[in-house]
């Protein structure tokens, strides 16, 4: 028997209720991030029953390159399909599809009108609802994910690479310390120095730098997320973002001045101390938030490989504002 949904969509932060939930990626705590960060828009959807909420989505609505016209500089992204919040709902796949379907097409309505692309990203499950993003028009891009296994009884040591070892070791040695940041201008220099090693990378997206201070204030004191510093006498040479959602923990940004300091290693010491403090807090797994499509060379994927994680395929879910081309690029991949 179907169930009857109520919709609410939510576009500021202080009107959204409380909700018992563990996914990170659909938190007020993130909507409030992305609410108080330049460049971005974020709606959330709650679905309830009966008076009582059964399932949430989170979508960040996010400005691209200024270069571009107004219709194709926004980019609506969704990271994991929804988070289902009532547990009954869950053990029934078919009824969690339903709502799901539900919430998908009132948010396609929403982000069409202004988005130029429609993204869902980092899927928990793959196959969950394909039906419904079948319907609304998205068409699937076969992906790569990455990811370490933290819950088995051997170490970390045993995994990675013994090239990559050796490096870890010798950047310690080397005068490089590792430490979380606490302070607003720990986050301010590491944002800078991050922003700089990104802009590198034409590919990669970076936030406004607000982001990550407002992630201090909104996640890091909940220990939803941590920022991780690779420090050289005092100075910020490299560091990590990661985020922790239910069971797992998800590496989202990560970098380091390798060239300027090739003998302290900061890219590798920031993944490892990622890696470490995940697996002594007891997540089961470590995942690598962007490692690129599987039929491209991908530098950073072919890097963190090597600290011993497993590759697996996934996909993601487009949509384009544009019909004809939403429908040339559906034949293409489907």
């Amino acid at each position: 028997m179907p169930m009857l949904l109520k919709l609410t969509t939510y576009y500021k932060g202080e009107d959204i209720p409380d909700l018992q939930g563990t996914n990170t990626f659909h938190s007020k705590e993130l909507f409030q991030i992305y609410e108080a960060t330049p460049g971005y828009a974020p709606i959330l959807i709650v679905a309830s029953t009966d008076g009582r909420p059964v399932a949430r989505l989170l979508a960040a609505i996010r400005k691209t390159k200024r270069w571009l016209p107004a219709s194709v500089m926004r980019h609506c992204m969704v990271y994991s399909e929804c988070e289902i919040l009532d547990p009954a709902l869950s053990a029934d796949k078919e009824q969690a599809e339903e709502v799901f379907g539900e919430m998908l097409e009132h948010l396609t309505q929403e982000a069409s009108r202004s988005c130029f692309l429609i993204e869902f990203r980092n899927l928990n499950n793959a196959l969950f609802g394909y039906r419904c993003f079948r319907s609304n028009g998205f068409f699937p891009v076969n992906w790569l994910r990455v990811r370490n296994s933290l819950h088995h009884p051997y170490d970390l040591e045993e995994r990675i690479s013994p090239s990559r070892l050796r490096q870890v070791k010798k950047g310690l040695q080397n005068g490089a310390v590792v430490s979380e940041a606490h302070t607003d201008e720990e986050i301010r220099r590491f944002s800078k120095m991050l922003h700089h090693v990104y802009s590198s990378r034409i590919r990669r997206y970076f936030p406004a730098r607000d982001f990550f201070r407002h992630m201090h204030r909104m996640l890091i004191k909940g220990q939803q997320a941590k920022i991780f510093l690779v420090k050289y006498k005092e100075k910020i040479i490299g560091g990590s973002v990661c985020i922790y959602s239910g069971d797992n923990a998800y590496l989202w940004f990560s970098g380091g001045m390798r060239k300027t300091y090739a003998k302290q290693y900061p890219g590798v010491l920031a993944v490892w101390k990622a890696l470490t403090d995940a697996r002594e807090r007891g997540y089961n797994h470590l995942e690598f938030m962007d490692v690129g499509l599987p039929f491209r060379p991908h530098g950073y994927r072919d890097f963190v490989l090597r600290f011993g994680g497993k590759q697996s395929s996934t996909r993601r879910w487009f949509r384009i504002s544009w019909p004809w081309l939403n429908k040339l690029l559906t034949k293409f991949y489907i």
